[in-house]
């Protein structure tokens, strides 16, 4: 009687673990950055650990680093452009009203921007995931909608 040789389909293979070095520093910079919305320096605090960390980490939560550090120097140069019109509306002595519809849009549409790019990330990191494009200016290269 010949032996029948094994088929590789009935071993069991190990999976290797996943390389998560640095996942909880990405968790820290999104938190200081979502606590930047009540105390405005928690974001320069994430966006320098994130700066000096980045490259100790895994490939994939470098991602996440990257699109952090974006999103703050993002938001900071969004942040100088929205104060020079501020300003330039002062200069051409626009009507009040012009300055304050500005300034409240200006920082709803920051906060909508910030806590969507956190809430991406934030879900992506806890699924193991890498951010699909750190270098998008919306949510990352994500598909957001309203559904479950």
């Amino acid at each position: 009687m010949k032996p029948t040789p094994l088929s590789t389909d009935s071993i069991p293979t190990m999976q290797t673990p996943l390389d998560t070095r640095g996942r909880g520093l990405a968790a820290i910079v999104y938190i200081l950055f979502l606590g930047s919305i009540m105390a405005v320096v928690t974001a320069p605090i994430g966006v320098l650990m994130a700066h000096l960390r980045r490259r100790y980490t895994a490939d994939w939560v470098a991602s996440h680093l990257q699109f952090q550090i974006r999103t703050f120097w993002l938001g900071a140069l969004g942040g100088v452009a929205a104060l020079a019109i501020w300003n330039l509306l002062g200069l051409v002595s626009a009507p009040s009203w012009a300055s304050w519809v500005l300034g409240y849009a200006f920082f709803t549409a920051c906060l909508i921007w910030t806590i969507g790019r956190c809430g991406v990330g934030i879900n992506r990191l806890l699924h193991d995931q890498p951010i699909s494009d750190p270098r998008s200016l919306l949510f990352g290269g994500a598909r957001v909608s309203l559904e479950d």
